[in-house]
């Protein structure tokens, strides 16, 4: 997935508004592709985990839960969809958002190689101390 895919794009000249989203994208060399009626692409990252939780809890979800920066746009455009594929009013009954940890002011990710995992932190610092640490974020 390319960097900011779920993001809302206005500049996009594919889209017809800017609160458009994918549900099907075009597949780039190298990619996973499957044919379909608009040519080979792949599902868009917000029908991909609408399909996947569906899939593996049914039809209804009590809790769906992810990081504070799915809020929106992709937990809304989740919703969007399913709500309308599954021909009901409401198809999550509560969003569970964590927050993240912040390493020098960043998040913490792969992507930026500031990430320190739990066994490194443990060299540095007792169990109690990460509870407190992570609670204060």
């Amino acid at each position: 997935m390319e960097e900011g895919e779920g993001a809302l794009a206005a500049e996009d000249a594919e889209k017809r508004s800017p609160n458009d989203f994918a549900l099907w994208k075009a597949s780039k060399p190298g990619e996973p592709a499957w044919e379909s009626k608009w040519g080979p692409g792949r599902p868009g990252w917000h029908i991909e985990c609408s399909v996947m939780a569906t899939d593996v809890n049914g039809e209804y979800l009590d809790i769906h839960a992810g990081g504070e920066d799915l809020k929106f746009p992709h937990h809304d455009n989740e919703m969007a969809q399913s709500e309308a594929y599954l021909q009901r009013s409401q198809w999550v009954n509560y969003f569970w958002h964590a927050g993240h940890l912040h390493i020098e002011g960043l998040k913490m990710s792969k992507s930026l190689k500031n990430f320190i995992t739990i066994r490194q932190a443990l060299g540095m610092h007792s169990p109690r101390q990460l509870r407190m640490m992570f609670l204060m974020q």
